[in-house]
């Protein structure tokens, strides 16, 4: 109990310190907007509802398939836990993963708790945005924004080749016999790679920041503390996934790497000035159907304009 109050303290005071900062830039920029000349509210982000409406059914559908076949996989036999577990097979795990194989089993079920619970917060974190009222005047388009980027996230990790459905890496629980065959053999540890928990906290943080600083772009170097600050919870998850012998450290580096990526570009796609130019939508012919990326280039004469 007194691990779990320390831990609970401690992510209590990454999130106030990031409520913190967030107020503090927003005060900053306050100052300066105050100090310019007034002009009317532009939006920053432009929304089709439909596209967005249609990605997002597009992969909460294709949620509904891949999951069950996620989880049919095969269980471990007694002769592959056999056979991963001999010296042999362990010295071929990379030195940076082989830190998950020297952890203690006896609070493997407090730090899937605190993982579990943790997402769900880092979900809802974005909603301090909420905070600034020039933000809170489009929160339609961002909720939009942010479920179809979530929805984006959750199709990489079930269908891309870096996800489970292609990659059949085994949870670092594998090589744990004390924790018994019944949990070693459960087909659940054949989808280590990557950690979605780490994914969708990182689209998340990153998905916060970028929008505040499209929002207030004159904040400076202020932003990079921000994008840091970001950084904080998702790698926690991570290392709340690590020790509850879930995932290995290159999994984590890769959902963080792949949520932040998604958590930037998706609110970079949706700009005003760059959607001028470049567009994604759905395209359909009888042969298929799929998505669609235009790239229309600037004239000199406007690109002058807007230099």
């Amino acid at each position: 109990m007194t691990i779990i109050k320390s831990i609970t303290n401690t992510v209590k005071k990454t999130i106030c310190a990031l409520v913190a900062l967030i107020l503090c830039v927003n005060v900053y920029c306050s100052s300066n907007d105050s100090t310019a000349k007034k002009a009317t509210k532009v939006k920053v982000y432009r929304i089709n509802y439909f596209v967005e409406g249609a990605i997002i059914a597009v992969g909460m559908a294709g949620d509904l398939f891949a999951i069950p076949r996620l989880k049919s996989k095969p269980s471990l036999t007694e002769e592959e836990l056999t056979f991963v577990n001999s010296d042999q097979q362990k010295n071929l795990i990379n030195t940076m993963d082989r830190w998950s194989l020297k952890q203690s089993t006896s609070n493997r079920t407090m730090w899937k708790k605190i993982s579990d619970d943790g997402e769900i917060g880092i979900f809802l974190l974005p909603s301090l945005l909420m905070i600034d009222k020039n933000i809170r005047k489009d929160w339609l388009h961002l909720l939009f924004m942010y479920v179809e980027g979530h929805t984006i996230t959750f199709t990489f990790y079930n269908y891309s080749p870096l996800g489970p459905w292609f990659q059949n890496r085994l949870r670092p629980a594998v090589y744990y016999p004390e924790l018994g065959f019944d949990a070693q053999k459960n087909s659940n540890n054949r989808n280590s790679f990557f950690s979605g928990h780490v994914a969708s906290c990182a689209y998340s943080t990153f998905f916060m920041v970028k929008v505040y600083c499209d929002y207030h772009p004159n904040i400076g170097a202020a932003k990079y503390l921000l994008y840091l600050a970001a950084s904080v919870p998702p790698l926690f998850i991570g290392y709340a996934r690590i020790r509850s012998l879930d995932h290995f450290p290159s999994d984590v580096a890769v959902g963080f790497g792949l949520g932040a990526i998604i958590g930037i570009v998706v609110p970079a796609l949706h700009k005003i000035p760059c959607s001028k130019y470049l567009s994604l939508g759905l395209s359909t012919s009888p042969e298929a159907v799929g998505v669609s990326l235009r790239l229309k280039w600037p004239d000199k004469q406007h690109a002058a304009l807007s230099n």
